[in-house]
């Protein structure tokens, strides 16, 4: 069990892609994702979300991410934050979304 200000310490934000890439250099199947968070900034994410979304549909999307995790290195790329997802049994991810259209870098609670 976390404590609430284990909970308040963890910045989740919503965000909108800005462009999603192929990264064949990912050890599982991944896009490399640009995402503006408004006053917050754009950040870059790896995003192992190729089975259920097309690239080329992601543009405009808006997703939520914790964006206060150090930067990690996959392969020769370095993601800046987590987009969430519901990960299905079978490995896919569904992203999770705003139900309605919300100002990027806005903190979900």
């Amino acid at each position: 069990m976390i404590t609430w200000n284990d909970f308040e310490k963890v910045e989740m934000r919503v965000g909108t892609i800005l462009e999603a890439n192929d990264f064949p250099e990912a050890k599982n199947p991944s896009y490399k994702l640009k995402i503006d968070f408004g006053n917050e900034g754009i950040k870059q994410s790896s995003a192992q979300i190729t089975h259920l979304y097309k690239k080329e549909d992601l543009a405009g999307k808006q997703v939520i991410a914790v964006t206060n995790f150090p930067p990690k290195q996959i392969a020769n790329f370095v993601s800046e934050c987590l987009v969430l997802g519901v990960v299905l049994e079978n490995k896919k991810v569904i992203l999770l979304e705003p139900e309605r259209n919300a100002p990027n870098g806005y903190r979900i609670a």
